[in-house]
């Protein structure tokens, strides 16, 4: 019996030495002051002034863009359609790297939801298998990815062309934050240089490129464990291109190496990637430990609070940016929708041109499409107009163009205009060099986003019709 008792007495001792050591060794939580210091967390935003901006933008687009956009079929030859939850949504950030770099561990982060039950799921084997949108809500949930892509409201609904399977691996989290009533996080699955991992069954890259084209930033990580660039990161990076501005690369998990280590690493990232992006000025790099506990000691801690901070300020320079970015998004989006009726319209023209009596139809129009520098297509688009060699699109795309949308389906942008609704080119064109510009003076100089003189007062001038002969 005593020999007993003194048995228990002595796992009663270890269970309390074992937990002692516990507390003495739990990891320190860094101070998140800095945080919501540094992205003005506390700042009341002035949500009327965003709210009318975003409405005299919604209005410019469907007034002035979107009615050449759906007559000369701009979707159809670049796949993007604007929505009105695109136009009101918030700035996206994109989180895209190797597996288990830290990417969930870095949102969980920036939110504060560690040791919490809504945190982002981390580990040291890859983890996430779903693109994760995490939002603003007014109460924490999940949200499926067939619901997303069904709410109209949302700026998802196009991700449906991606098939069920992909759907089905799409999920959204809602949750009440101060920090995602200004921004949108979305987390991806992990890149996996291994050729079974790869078929996922839905086109990964394809999305990918989705959540690229929309991205207001762009995070990049990477481990001092994960350098080496396969065939997947190198396709990634080929879909980044054109985006360099958006493109900041972390190197994640620095407290790790001795300082002498952590410089070898940081050559060779650089070392790595240098293939990968061909621009003259590289993306900025950031390197630290995005994760809520106290950085290892004997490391470089006050560098890695800096390198920190400054990536903060970079947050929230997007996060002030967001109604500008909006607007130059959608001037952008017009400018290439005038380039596109203007192309089409000349198409057209030519083909009106080159008909007789005793011509086919087909083979005319192939003959135009087949090589349409022969007719000046192109070339006398930038002769006529205030438009850039560098913004035309390319040539075959037009040969696909029309493979699907025969010629006679368009008519000439001189027939294009209405009494009430004036003329599309006309209308396209006040929105790019005059509408878009004030709205942006507006948000610059603080004042509320007002009508034009014409819809403040009405304009009862019949639209006149530069197109049409006299």
């Amino acid at each position: 019996m005593k020999g007993t008792l003194s048995m228990c007495c002595f796992l009663c001792l270890l269970l309390l030495q074992a937990t002692a050591e516990e507390e003495d060794f739990a990891p320190v939580l860094r101070d998140r002051a800095h945080i919501d210091e540094t992205l003005r967390l506390a700042t009341e935003e002035k949500a009327a002034d965003y709210a009318a901006a975003l409405q005299r933008l919604r209005k410019i687009y469907h007034t002035s863009i979107k009615p050449m956009e759906q007559t000369y079929k701009y979707n159809e030859l670049r796949q993007h359609e604007i929505s009105d939850g695109e136009i009101t949504s918030k700035p996206m950030v994109l989180f895209l790297g190797p597996w288990s770099v830290g990417k969930s561990s870095m949102i969980n982060y920036l939110l504060g939801l560690n040791d919490s039950p809504y945190q982002l799921y981390t580990g040291a084997e890859p983890t996430t298998s779903e693109f994760t949108v995490i939002m603003h809500g007014e109460k924490i949930r999940s949200v499926e990815g067939i619901v997303m892509a069904a709410d109209s409201s949302r700026s998802f609904s196009p991700l449906e062309k991606f098939g069920q399977n992909f759907l089905e691996k799409l999920i959204g989290v809602e949750m009440p934050h101060k920090l995602l009533e200004r921004v949108t996080f979305v987390d991806t699955p992990g890149i996996i240089e291994n050729r079974k991992q790869q078929e996922r069954g839905y086109p990964f890259n394809d999305v990918c490129q989705w959540f690229i084209d929309r991205a207001d930033l762009i995070f990049v990580v990477f481990d001092p464990t994960k350098l080496d660039v396969g065939l997947e990161l190198e396709m990634l990076f080929r879909q980044l291109k054109g985006r360099e501005s958006q493109i900041r690369i972390i190197l994640n998990k620095a407290d790790s190496l001795a300082t002498q280590d952590l410089m070898r690493v940081y050559g060779a990232l650089f070392w790595s990637l240098a293939p990968l992006i061909n621009v003259t000025e590289p993306p900025r790099v950031y390197v630290s430990s995005f994760w809520p506990y106290e950085y290892e000691p004997d490391t470089s801690r006050d560098l890695f609070k800096r390198e920190e901070i400054s990536l903060l300020e970079d947050l929230n320079q997007v996060i002030e940016n967001r109604m500008e970015n909006k607007i130059a998004f959608i001037r952008q989006h017009g400018i290439r929708v005038r380039i596109h009726g203007l192309l089409v319209d000349r198409y057209v023209q030519t083909f009106k041109e080159k008909m007789s009596f005793f011509s086919d139809p087909e083979l005319v129009f192939q003959e135009i499409v087949d090589d349409p520098d022969k007719f000046y297509i192109f070339k006398s688009i930038l002769a006529k107009t205030n438009v850039s060699k560098f913004d035309l699109p390319n040539r075959d795309a037009y040969r696909d163009f029309f493979g699907i949308n025969p010629i006679t389906n368009f008519k000439p942008l001189s027939s294009q205009c209405s009494y009430i609704g004036g003329c599309l080119l006309d209308n396209i064109e006040r929105a790019i060099t005059n509408e878009l510009p004030a709205l942006l003076s507006s948000i610059n100089s603080g004042k509320q986003p007002g009508l034009s003189s014409c819809e403040a007062t009405g304009c009862g001038e019949k639209p006149k019709n530069r197109y049409r002969k006299n």
